[in-house]
């Protein structure tokens, strides 16, 4: 199946990737030729309690490391990087990485984020704590049952071509990604379910006719589903949160590497995005 066809697909065997957060080392769940992703690359790192330092060089990819559990160190251009639960780390193209567990851990999982790009953009670390301190990059969005507590990473604060990320949190049994919008003129979207311990569980919409969705997907912990276009709300189940690691790669790097621009459906959009405080 050419990649060509797949950026124009939206189905259950081009844009879902069920229980990514399974396995030991380095692999891969969304990449383009292989998912309806253009740019978009999306795999996991997880390292236990004792493992060796495993050692890459990300090539033509920049690249964003975002520590889901555990903690430990990520060494790149001379320079060691301590990483707890959600900071992050952007890494310029064409750079080796090291990461390793940190002693006390009993381990390290990170979700590795890239898209290639022409130019070389400096390192940054992300401090989650300075992130839910500052108001442009964690708002709470939306009101009640459409409530959430968005968090953005990697996004204005970081120097980059075309990748960006946050972590979402919802209420238990709220929609998010409400009201419903798009952003395929200038990004592609994938959404990585975190911190959903079972019975916990979501239905994930993707569509770009709202009378006959694509893709109706139930999704749990370490599920992915990936959104090349279309609109794309979710909802949890009673009792439980549907939360998501949310990462983006910009189809014109730079250009169009551009947080909280989205086009609402029609239907909904009287209320605004929600998004208008994190607008780049």
């Amino acid at each position: 199946m050419s990649t060509e066809l797949l950026t124009n697909e939206i189905t259950q065997e081009t844009c879902y990737v069920p229980a990514t957060h399974k396995g030991k080392g380095r692999r891969t769940a969304v990449q383009p030729g292989e998912t309806a992703a253009r740019y978009l690359h999306y795999g996991r790192i997880t390292l236990e309690s004792g493992d060796a330092p495993l050692v890459f060089n990300n090539g033509e990819h920049e690249t964003g490391l975002i520590c889901l559990k555990g903690a430990g160190r990520v060494s790149t251009g001379g320079e060691t990087y301590n990483l707890s639960r959600y900071d992050a780390l952007y890494v310029s193209r064409d750079s080796e990485i090291k990461i390793e567990t940190a002693e006390a851990e009993d381990g390290f999982d990170l979700a590795e984020v890239s898209a290639p790009v022409e130019n070389r953009y400096p390192v940054q670390f992300v401090s989650f704590k300075d992130v839910r301190q500052n108001p442009k990059l964690h708002i709470i969005a939306g009101q009640p049952p459409a409530e959430r507590d968005m968090n953005v990473l990697i996004g204005s604060n970081v120097n980059a071509g075309r990748i960006m990320a946050g972590v979402t949190f919802s209420r238990p049994g709220n929609w998010t990604s409400w009201p419903p919008h798009e952003h395929s003129r200038m990004l592609e979207e994938a959404y990585l379910y975190i911190d959903m311990p079972e019975p916990s569980f979501g239905v994930q919409f993707v569509y770009t006719d709202p009378q006959k969705p694509e893709l109706v997907q139930v999704v749990r912990e370490g599920d992915c589903v990936l959104m090349p276009k279309g609109y794309h709300p979710n909802v949890a189940a009673p009792g439980g949160q549907i939360n998501f690691l949310w990462m983006m790669a910009a189809i014109r790097e730079g250009e169009d590497r551009k947080y909280g621009v989205v086009n609402v459906q029609p239907e909904f959009a009287a209320g605004g995005s929600g998004l208008e405080a994190v607008k780049d």
